[in-house]
């Protein structure tokens, strides 16, 4: 069992109502990563620069493995936001791409072995180079997109979407993609691209999935402590396919929903703490107990009389 993740890792400072940090560790993949890495191994591959501490290499490598992570001339990917104080909005103050401008997925070959991909939110034209790489092994291959990439290379990102099992996407993305308002007419025609699944995620209204015959709705975990929702979307990304990896039947509709679970539970502990701080506390008896106290209250439990 692993799974190869494909994405950013980088330098976040953050401006929220509940404090201001500078420099944490963030990207897509390191948040994937460390979610993805309490349930199955996990291969990284990202790109930093040289002024990446050797204090952050030893820290990553606690929960993947760092082979794919090239380390190249010049300053790490950075990028700094403010959120708004219903915490639902966010602000880029800036980002500087530096040398992930330029990333270039190596693939190592032992990554190919593996029984999952994610290829978290970068230029769908590098997502279909390294689906290329991986070679046409059965496995399965999720995908993540931003709106940036749907506006400016939307007819690459069609064509990496023709060559995967899952995307997850937010529902504004989800809309746009579609030209539909409607999330759920949305989410039925994302199927039609070529994902056999889709997983839509709202943030504080939890998440949708869509299957070719089924879908379900689950809210999110109560979290009354927001501290940076930072992440949220690649912690939930990566506990959703951590879950899944090496499982027998993964496409059935109990597998998915049981996949959903642990997302969004996962995803509540990251924003409760700035960066991956809250992520990498949480215990698997933490995650165990918040597992079935949302299974408890998604569940209808009431004699309605008929």
């Amino acid at each position: 069992m692993a799974i190869t993740v494909v994405g950013s890792v980088a330098f976040d400072s953050i401006e929220a109502p509940s404090g201001k940090r500078e420099d944490l560790l963030g990207g897509s993949a390191t948040y994937f990563s460390v979610a993805a890495s309490k349930f199955t191994d996990v291969n990284l591959v990202a790109v930093v620069g040289d002024d990446f501490p050797d204090k952050q290499l030893s820290f990553l490598g606690k929960f993947c493995d760092l082979s794919g992570l090239s380390q190249k001339p010049g300053q790490t990917f950075r990028w700094s936001g403010r959120y708004l104080p219903d915490m639902n909005q966010r602000e880029t103050l800036a980002t500087h791409l530096n040398v992930f401008a330029e990333f270039k997925p190596e693939i190592p070959e032992d990554y190919t072995e593996c029984e999952t991909a994610f290829l978290a939110n970068i230029d769908p034209d590098l997502q279909t180079d390294v689906l290329n790489a991986l070679g046409p092994d059965k496995r399965m291959v999720g995908l993540d997109t931003m709106n940036f990439w749907i506006e400016s290379k939307r007819k690459s990102l069609l064509k990496a979407l023709k060559k995967i099992d899952v995307l997850t996407i937010n529902e504004d993305e989800l809309r746009q993609i579609c030209d539909e308002h409607n999330i759920w007419k949305a989410g039925q025609k994302a199927l039609e691209l070529g994902p056999r699944v889709v997983v839509c995620k709202r943030g504080e209204y939890g998440s949708i999935l869509f299957t070719g015959d089924q879908t379900a709705a689950l809210p999110a975990f109560n979290t009354p402590n927001v501290i940076d929702p930072t992440g949220a979307g690649d912690s939930f990304a990566g506990a959703f396919f951590g879950y899944l990896d090496g499982k027998d039947s993964i496409y059935s509709f109990e597998m998915l929903m049981n996949a959903l679970v642990i997302g969004t539970v996962v995803a509540s502990f990251t924003v409760e703490a700035f960066g991956v701080e809250g992520l990498v506390a949480a215990s698997q008896d933490e995650i165990a107990a918040r597992r079935a106290k949302l299974a408890e209250l998604s569940s209808f439990g009431f004699d309605f009389g008929f």
